[in-house]
């Protein structure tokens, strides 16, 4: 009897990345493979497949990381199906939590990819890659920021210098600076140690106004709609539209609030077994960073927004980081709302 080929024998590879070498795990439909070690070059992988596997369709996986999104890019070209994953979303068994190899690591990724339990997460194009590059580097700078300062001030306390009580809060001004350079020091060395940190200060205090303003004017050119869509929004400034749009991407691509705000951390969790219910509190899978943004944001909306306080002053007498929190997750519902329906915010009407 002839036998006939009716659909496209599959391959799975689960790939752990790595700077100087990949962990492979092949398995097709059928057969489970095996894993091998190669340089990390989706060439020589290529190569591989089409002299083991050239009638597959193939499908590839791995865990989002330091190595970035390049190899996604170069299986798609090759015209394979590509998944750049979650770590957290790739299931172990038992032991599996207490084993970790790079060899099991890729045949967990494979066996998941082949069973059609993992989903990836949204790779940015090129560009907006790039402008989540300079933004993230801003809050490289912002933190350094925070770090010399800290130095600074210990610096003068250890020596015994008070600072005066108008120049002692976190807004430093020129004032404030000259007032710190000219203070002596016994001996040259603890001199030139505060020289030192004040230069450090001047350069990241210029690098980070430097790539702000970059980073604004970037998105006024290229994202203009959006950017001003979100800066309609009360408490979310240029430096805050700027992270929703590296970040976060198109808020377009969200289908509901619920999607947005377990994606960003501001949908609580729940626990319930049987009659017992509870909640958990905010989410620790979230983008951190954006959270913090929006509580931020919120703080500044409730002073400006008159709805946004009366919903805030509704809730007064509870604990005022849940509160907050509540507010955080109306903010977000005004930004996605502002994007989808491409009205600009206005400020005290209800929505």
């Amino acid at each position: 009897m002839e036998t006939r080929v009716t659909a496209l024998p599959k391959l799975f590879i689960g790939i752990d990345i790595h700077k100087r070498s990949w962990k492979i795990h092949c398995s097709t439909d059928l057969f489970g493979g095996k894993s091998f070690t190669m340089p990390p070059e989706p060439e020589k992988l290529y190569e591989y497949v089409q002299k083991h596997f050239c009638d597959h369709q193939v499908t590839t996986a791995y865990e989002a990381g330091c190595c970035g999104y390049s190899a996604h890019r170069s299986f798609e070209v090759f015209g394979w199906k590509s998944l750049v994953v979650n770590p957290a979303d790739i299931h172990r068994k038992g032991k599996e939590r207490y084993t970790k190899t790079d060899r099991i690591d890729a045949q967990l990724i494979s066996r998941e990819l082949k069973d059609g339990r993992l989903d990836g997460i949204t790779v940015p194009d090129i560009e907006r890659e790039g402008l989540r590059s300079l933004f993230r580097r801003r809050n490289e700078l912002v933190k350094d920021f925070r770090r010399i300062k800290s130095r600074i001030k210990m610096h003068l306390l250890y020596f015994g210098i008070k600072i005066p009580a108008e120049f002692d809060n976190d807004h430093w001004s020129h004032a404030f600076r000259h007032w710190v350079d000219s203070q002596e020091f016994h001996y040259p060395t603890a001199q030139e140690t505060m020289a030192s940190k004040m230069r450090t200060f001047r350069f990241i205090d210029k690098e980070l106004r430097e790539v702000s303003s970059q980073l604004r004017a970037y998105c006024r050119k290229h994202f203009k709609k959006d950017y001003y869509l979100l800066r309609s929004v009360p408490g979310i400034g240029g430096i805050v539209a700027v992270g929703i749009l590296a970040e976060l991407g198109d808020l377009r691509r969200f289908n509901t609030l619920k999607h947005l705000a377990g994606y960003v951390g501001l949908a609580p969790g729940i626990y319930q077994s049987g009659a017992t219910s509870k909640a958990l509190g905010m989410n620790p899978r979230c983008h951190r960073l954006i959270r913090s943004y929006f509580v931020e944001a919120s703080w500044q909306a409730i002073r400006t927004d008159p709805v946004i306080q009366a919903y805030y002053r509704k809730h007064m007498g509870k604990d005022v980081k849940k509160i907050i929190v509540k507010v955080a997750h109306k903010l977000l519902s005004r930004t996605l709302a502002v994007i989808k329906t491409e009205i600009p915010y206005e400020v005290g009407v209800i929505a």
